[in-house]
């Protein structure tokens, strides 16, 4: 499809659309946990087929991610938004009218599972990093994980409200309406086709701005085409223990986002108090992803990796052995939430030192797919267990192990140019 534009798309607009698209697309659908027991109640369904489509909707995410990722390598993120957009506009219009555990899993699980992948961080990432120059790419994807946040804290107390409003079908429908606004934004990022966006290998000449700069933080060799980079990341140490780290915090993230409303009601906590912490994890996502991408450009990444994943395992084990109030869970969402998504920023950054942006959709796609198997696993078990047990204690301690290991395997990465003259095990 030839579409033409008088001029290239700035850096700022690509940045700020992007985020937009993220507030969306990641508001509604950290809102999913508030439907979990309206919706069951009302068909008559167990907690695990609720969980379940979400957990499809999850695992769809991340296996279509690198395909999507390389689309938009291909094609362009513009056009890759706007059929994500359209295709989880449809999923949340035919959530609304589901009848039966199959058309959910086919609405909720698979619709809107490839809807995130073309509106969320591997698309959006890659847009902002091609846009932006080496030294700015951290922080301006603090900056759009940051306002993405601002989804979450929006969309909860206002899916809550909807729902007692207008009950949960109706919810779901202005949801879709919103949904809608994506297409709108992405179509603002099309690029003309004589100008391709530049990456890291391209030959800069006098016309490029920040000449020197902009080789700054480049892998110390030329990008690798799609096949050998894909090639080189499957085989590479680091890359792997990345991606472990990375399949805890989705196990973690869809647990405490899809159990945490029933988990507080079922131990006597007002349904409101549930919505409020999931909008303070958002909220205070704000500052812990502005902080990530603040000190992911100072510090080493994989060493704030471990940090984050050590002091969400702290936090969890305080949060289930301390006295469970109102209070109790402010506080759990307020630090989980500087813990919450922050290592999005950090993670896709370590791997652009490793190969590069050229093909960074697709290889951010790859390492977000074990964040969504990993985010498959947890919703899905999560749901599973306690129809099994009555209780998510055995859950939460899980998390805890889970962390332990993250912590650990992220500490020996280094953020080392991967390039064809290095064997992949110097890099980890």
């Amino acid at each position: 499809m030839q579409l033409n534009s008088h001029k290239a798309v700035s850096p700022l607009t690509v940045l700020w659309c992007g985020a937009f698209i993220m507030t969306i697309s990641l508001g509604i659908r950290h809102s999913f946990g508030l439907f979990l027991q309206p919706m069951s109640l009302s068909n008559e369904w167990g907690r695990e087929v609720f969980a379940f489509s979400i957990a499809m909707q999850n695992l769809v995410w991340g296996v279509a991610q690198p395909f999507v990722g390389r689309m938009a390598d291909r094609l362009g993120s513009a056009i890759t938004m706007i059929l994500g957009g359209a295709l989880y506009a449809l999923g949340l219009f035919l959530m609304a009218m589901v009848e039966s555990p199959g058309m959910l899993t086919l609405s909720a699980g698979i619709l809107i599972g490839l809807g995130l992948s073309g509106t969320t961080f591997p698309v959006v990432f890659g847009a902002v990093s091609r846009a932006m120059p080496p030294e700015k790419r951290s922080m301006a994807m603090g900056i759009s994980m940051a306002l993405g946040s601002l989804g979450q804290f929006a969309f909860l107390p206002g899916g809550l409200f909807l729902i007692n409003q207008v009950g949960w079908s109706s919810a779901l429908t202005i949801l879709a309406c919103f949904a809608v606004i994506i297409l709108v934004l992405a179509w603002q990022l099309i690029e003309p086709k004589a100008k391709p966006l530049k990456t890291d290998d391209a030959p800069c000449s006098a016309e490029c701005p920040n000449t020197a700069a902009s080789h700054q933080e480049a892998p110390a060799g030329k990008e690798l085409g799609m096949w050998a980079s894909l090639g080189q990341a499957i085989q590479h140490r680091a890359f792997l223990m990345l991606s472990v780290g990375y399949f805890v915090c989705g196990f973690q993230i869809l647990f405490i986002s899809v159990h945490l409303p029933s988990y507080l009601q079922d131990s006597g906590i007002p349904a409101s108090a549930g919505s409020t912490a999931l909008a303070l994890i958002g909220l205070f996502n704000i500052l812990g992803s502005y902080l990530a991408g603040l000190w992911g450009g100072k510090f080493r990444k994989p060493m704030l990796l471990t940090g984050i994943y050590g002091l969400r395992g702290v936090l969890i084990v305080a949060f289930i052995l301390a006295p469970l109030t109102t209070w109790s869970v402010y506080l759990f969402a307020a630090g989980m939430g500087v813990l919450w998504l922050s290592t999005v920023p950090l993670t896709t950054g370590t791997v652009s030192a490793m190969f590069g942006v050229k093909n960074l959709s697709m290889l951010g796609g790859l390492v977000f797919m074990f964040h969504q198997i990993g985010a498959f696993v947890g919703g899905w078990l999560g749901g599973l267990l306690f129809d099994a047990t009555g209780s998510y204690t055995l859950v939460w301690w899980i998390c805890v192990a889970l962390s332990a290991i993250a912590a650990a395997v992220n500490w020996p990465i280094q953020e080392q140019s991967a390039t064809p003259n290095e064997p992949a095990a110097q890099a980890a």
